[in-house]
């Protein structure tokens, strides 16, 4: 189990990695795939750096919709 949770942490920060030179598209798509694998922590994330990044766009805005229902429980 401990394996396994290492594994996937291990992955999610690759996956952090990775998209640090993304667009704002290519951000909100990863982080709706994290969000559906439940894996909040990782969308939350990359829900705030389309925020921070691209704070004009209209996906900065669903980003700040999809924060608050993650805070939210939803």
């Amino acid at each position: 189990m401990k394996k396994l949770a290492a594994l996937a942490m291990i992955v999610s920060m690759l996956t952090l990695a990775a998209c640090s030179g993304k667009g704002a598209q290519e951000l909100y798509d990863t982080a709706q795939f994290e969000e559906k694998q439940h894996n909040l922590e990782h969308a939350t994330k990359l829900y705030e750096e389309i925020v921070a990044k691209h704070p004009q766009s209209e996906l900065a805005a669903r980003a700040k919709e999809r924060l608050e229902a993650i805070k939210a429980g939803k």
